[in-house]
């Protein structure tokens, strides 16, 4: 299984290394303004005049990141964007964020909860997709179990063959470090730290705007340093906000 998900890891990197295209429009106002950042309070440094063409690289809200024909790079802001045209000759229109920007997106936050070995557990994670399949993710979880409550710090490469599907499963792959504290306070137990792996599969449901639903099932192994290595299971569900 562990070798299944390293070739779909693999392949779907490799599907992603193909060269980007970016939409291109001309300026038909008599100029807009690129600003060092996606905001009124960035300085504007470059002025594009009428019939030039800039390449849009990505959109943040309603500011667009776009490059000149002479390289220059920076953010235009929705209203002077929608004043340029297409390489067709229509007005450029941008949608509000739907599906599309789900398919693109670059970062995804999120919070989800469930059950890690049959104790409760939330998680909090941040994404950055290195590709359009690919991404790396960092979480943080906390297990309350009867007994002791866990700590579990993970760095997870989660691959979407589908990335562009509104259902669109993924494959994980991870390490990381579980520290396990006693709930005890009549004798003095010391915390205990395991370094752990970890592969699953979920799902991630596109809803309104810029939020998305995601269900998971995670198969982790603990290696203790008594070689009694344990294996544990988590299942969770929750939402998370991506741009």
């Amino acid at each position: 299984m562990v070798r299944l998900l390293v070739i779909v890891l693999l392949l779907t990197a490799s599907m992603a290394m193909a060269e980007e295209t970016y939409l291109e429009v001309k300026v038909v106002e008599p100029f807009i303004e690129l600003h060092t950042g996606p905001g009124e309070g960035y300085p504007i440094f470059y002025v594009v005049g009428r019939g030039d063409y800039v390449e849009v690289i990505k959109r943040k809200t309603d500011w667009f990141k776009v490059r000149t024909v002479k390289g220059k790079t920076g953010w235009v802001i929705r209203t002077q964007m929608e004043q340029t045209l297409t390489p067709s000759g229509e007005a450029t229109h941008f949608t509000d964020a739907g599906l599309g920007d789900f398919s693109s997106r670059r970062w995804e936050v999120g919070l989800t909860g469930g059950s890690f070995n049959s104790a409760p557990v939330m998680t909090l994670y941040g994404a950055y997709a290195l590709m359009e399949n690919l991404a790396a993710e960092l979480s943080a979880s906390q297990v309350l179990g009867d007994y002791s409550s866990s700590l579990l710090l993970n760095l997870n490469l989660i691959s979407q063959p589908f990335p562009k599907w509104r259902y669109s499963p993924f494959f994980t792959l991870g390490a990381g470090q579980i520290t396990t504290s006693p709930r005890v306070t009549l004798v003095s137990v010391p915390d205990s730290q395991d370094l752990t792996a970890h592969m699953g599969v979920g799902v991630k449901m596109y809803l309104t705007r810029r939020f998305i639903l995601r269900a998971e099932y995670k198969n982790y192994v603990a290696f203790s340093s008594d070689d009694n290595n344990e294996e544990f299971e988590e299942w969770k569900a929750g939402f998370a906000f991506f741009f």
